[in-house]
């Protein structure tokens, strides 16, 4: 489950990235012209140049690719939950049957409901489960974006201190 989860979570997660890294020659999302005439050599050596300097200046470089923490671990759940209920269910089921006068079958009824609620209960644990998983990689992807549009600003403004129009 954890190797599912890991793979549901971070295929798709490096797939986007890897898609929207950009190489030397333009930064995401970035149309970049050369306003004095600078010559196509030069255009690459500055790219690379203000691309070393925005990955020191941010610590992100956009062609690595990330580097997420850990999902949170699953939380044990036990798998007797409905056996518990059950067992549960029947010892209130039998003293309210042996109260009114059928001790059998009100512990039949106890079980079947405890072994229901187990289950509901159950249920509900992996719901829980589901939701820390998808805040988590909610998380990772803010995480991810909010480094990123560090990066482009200082790229940006590099590139434009050395006279290019970055749109």
């Amino acid at each position: 489950m954890k190797k599912f989860l890991f793979c549901a979570v971070f295929i798709p997660l490096l797939i986007c990235v890897s898609i929207s890294l950009p190489g030397l020659a333009k930064a995401k999302d970035m149309y970049i012209y050369p306003a004095k005439g600078q010559s196509q050599q030069q255009l690459e050596k500055d790219k690379y140049d203000c691309y070393m300097w925005a990955k020191k200046e941010t610590g992100f470089d956009p062609m690595q690719a990330p580097k997420a923490t850990q999902p949170p671990p699953p939380q044990s759940e036990s798998n007797s939950n409905a056996l518990r209920g059950a067992a549960r269910g029947a010892a209130v089921g039998a003293v309210a049957g042996a109260i009114a006068g059928d001790t059998g079958k009100g512990a039949a009824i106890g079980a079947g409901t405890g072994a229901l609620l187990g289950g509901m209960k159950k249920r509900e644990h992996y719901r829980q489960q589901e939701q820390a998983q998808d805040q988590w990689a909610q998380e990772q992807a803010s995480q991810y974006q909010k480094k990123r549009n560090e990066y482009n600003r200082a790229f940006k403004a590099c590139m434009e201190a050395k006279g290019y129009t970055v749109k």
